[in-house]
């Protein structure tokens, strides 16, 4: 993942509050969520929908990780079926849900990606890996080409369930490309609350909310007076009018 882009507007929307990035290896987000280490991670789908709430951004391409003097970068894309006489290298934490590899196996499975990325470029065989993946892992002696019938990696914004904090939600809305004000009822003015909507609506100016008061509660008075009706105007004589005799 790369992002910087929902960072930075982080940052600017909420200054005070630190976002810190932590890279890790995809096999190990949820168990970073789960021991309290991140409050949310971008997953590679599926995730355990019994712990997590996740919400799908992307699928991404899959490519197949070549020599640059390999035959495969004389194309633009290939399929299964032209990886079917390569060495087709399957690392232990492989992220693609294959039901079986194209190609040849290896010998041995390598214990990571970044390990089978060096045995591409030593010639041993070629790696075929999410598009995200192989940007990772570049090197100049190394392309890369789509593979069309290759199985496909969803991307996620994941967290826990019981752990939706409004910060989460804040992060949540950065990602889906909300607005400051389209928080999801968060920090709603005090205006758009159905009582005082409603007097508005007859005619009578809504009360202004006092400095520091909290969104969610009632509309607080800026001129000090005892809350309920105004009293009447001085002079004012009240009850029923004297029958004249």
């Amino acid at each position: 993942m790369t992002p910087g882009k929902w960072a930075r507007i982080w940052h600017e929307r909420l200054p005070d509050t630190p976002l810190e990035l932590v890279a890790v290896p995809a096999a190990e987000a949820s168990r970073a969520m789960r021991d309290g280490d991140a409050d949310a991670a971008f997953v590679r789908l599926p995730v355990d929908r019994t712990v997590f709430s996740a919400i799908p951004l992307y699928t991404e391409t899959t490519v197949v990780v070549v020599p640059k003097d390999h035959v495969v970068t004389a194309v633009e894309e290939v399929s299964c079926a032209d990886l079917a006489e390569e060495t087709v290298l399957h690392p232990l934490d492989d992220v693609l849900d294959w039901e079986r590899p194209p190609g040849e196996p290896a010998v041995e499975r390598p214990a990571t990606t970044a390990d089978a990325v060096e045995l591409v470029a030593a010639g041993i065989g070629v790696l075929v890996v999410p598009q995200s993946v192989a940007r990772l892992h570049h090197r100049r002696d190394l392309t890369y080409r789509p593979v069309v019938d290759a199985p496909q990696s969803g991307v996620a914004l994941s967290w826990p369930e019981d752990a939706t904090t409004d910060q989460v939600e804040d992060l949540i809305g950065i990602v889906r490309g909300r607005t400051p004000n389209s928080t999801r009822g968060r920090d709603k003015p005090a205006s758009e609350s159905g009582s005082e909507r409603k007097r508005t609506e007859k005619g009578t100016p809504a009360p202004r909310k006092t400095a520091g008061q909290g969104s969610r509660g009632g509309a607080g008075r800026t001129g000090g007076g005892r809350s309920g009706s105004a009293g009447a105007p001085k002079g004012t004589r009240r009850g029923k009018p004297r029958r004249r005799s």
